[in-house]
């Protein structure tokens, strides 16, 4: 196993601990780590996802986790790769939601490979011919 991003559906899958496979894959990753590394854009996504539903206790608890992580910020060189496969996407008629690109150009700007059970979306940037590198911690090890 190695270090890798986890997108902001797996980090959801971690804190409700509804799947398997995902919950036994964190518990190895964190043995092997001691914390998880994912995106200051899945903060943001998580923190919105939660005060819509006045989820007060659930935003603590997952900032308090997100202390304990490593956040990687989304800087220029991010926002300039970013940028390039939004367009790239678009111009294609494949496009996905922007913070999906932001998250997707972190990983490959730090040369993690990003876990993510949505990997239909994120197999149109691999097709654009980005080095983005998929994990699926929902299958089976």
């Amino acid at each position: 196993m190695s270090r890798a991003l986890l997108d902001t559906d797996i980090l959801s899958e971690i804190t409700k601990a509804r799947s398997p496979a995902v919950v036994e894959r964190a518990r190895s990753y964190i043995a092997a780590y001691g914390r998880f590394t994912f995106s200051v854009v899945s903060v943001m996504e998580v923190v919105a996802g939660y005060s819509q539903q006045r989820a007060d206790q659930k935003t603590r608890r997952f900032l308090e986790m997100a202390h304990r992580s490593e956040v990687l910020l989304f800087d220029a060189t991010a926002a300039e790769l970013s940028g390039r496969i939004l367009a790239d996407l678009r111009m294609a008629g494949t496009p996905i939601g922007v913070p999906d690109t932001m998250i997707a150009a972190t990983a490959i700007h730090h040369g993690l490979p990003l876990v993510t059970g949505n990997t239909s979306d994120y197999s149109r940037i691999q097709s654009a011919g980005y080095p983005l590198v998929l994990e699926n911690w929902r299958e089976p090890a």
